[in-house]
């Protein structure tokens, strides 16, 4: 019975560590193995907790490596600041409506930081009366209601999603920004860093990405069958 066990968690925990694989591309692919974010962390949370129970935040695991990492080392380096990621997609890839691409795992949005009237970091709100906060406008200036764009913390996020992701031999491909907002990020102390190893998307999508930023990891795939 002894061996029975141990023979159980062996295969356990190899078919929790399996690593993922993914097929194809972010507009038309499929993931194996993906792997759920968690909930929270002591400076993240999940954009809701619906959405995740439903299913619509796993990734990559290399990509969920590189994101926890990243917040990890954020903890350091921006002591007090929060973060929020937001969709995903599915733990088998695949059509991820409404979105165009999250089809292989390799796609992540996040939620834009912000600090409030006080200046202190926090969350706008992400509830279904505003479709999980993908119906926020921040304006012109990056306001929304009490809330500012936290440039300097979204900045910093990206680089750290860069060099942890090319700590583990990988990349970005690029991140997806309201290209009228950009500028704003250039004027960070990060902005060096952006400039030189960034590519950030300067055509405006089908969705303004203001309230959010999608950021797409480039990890190779297999062909999609």
């Amino acid at each position: 019975m002894r061996i029975f066990f141990i023979i159980l968690m062996f295969f356990s925990v190899n078919a929790f560590s399996k690593q993922s694989v993914c097929y194809g591309t972010t507009s038309n692919g499929r993931l194996e193995n993906g792997k759920e974010l968690p909930a929270k962390g002591q400076n993240f949370e999940t954009y809701s907790m619906i959405a995740r129970l439903a299913g619509r935040t796993y990734v990559h695991s290399a990509v969920k490596e590189i994101i926890i990492n990243s917040y990890k080392q954020l903890e350091v380096d921006l002591p007090g600041k929060v973060f929020k990621y937001a969709e995903t997609g599915f733990k088998e890839g695949g059509k991820f409506s409404p979105h165009k691409t999250h089809r292989n795992g390799l796609s992540v949005d996040f939620m834009t930081p912000v600090i409030d009237a006080e200046g202190n970091s926090t969350h706008f709100s992400t509830t279904p009366l505003n479709k999980f906060g993908y119906n926020v406008e921040f304006n012109a200036k990056g306001v929304f209601e009490e809330y500012t764009i936290d440039y300097e913390a979204l900045a910093a996020h990206i680089v750290m999603l860069h060099k942890q992701a090319k700590l583990l031999g990988y990349d970005l491909w690029r991140v997806i920004f309201d290209p009228k907002l950009q500028p704003e990020l250039y004027k960070t102390q990060y902005s060096n860093y952006l400039k030189k190893n960034i590519q950030f998307s300067k055509k405006r999508s089908w969705v303004r990405h203001d309230e959010h930023y999608h950021v797409d990891f480039s990890i190779p795939c297999e062909k999609l069958n």
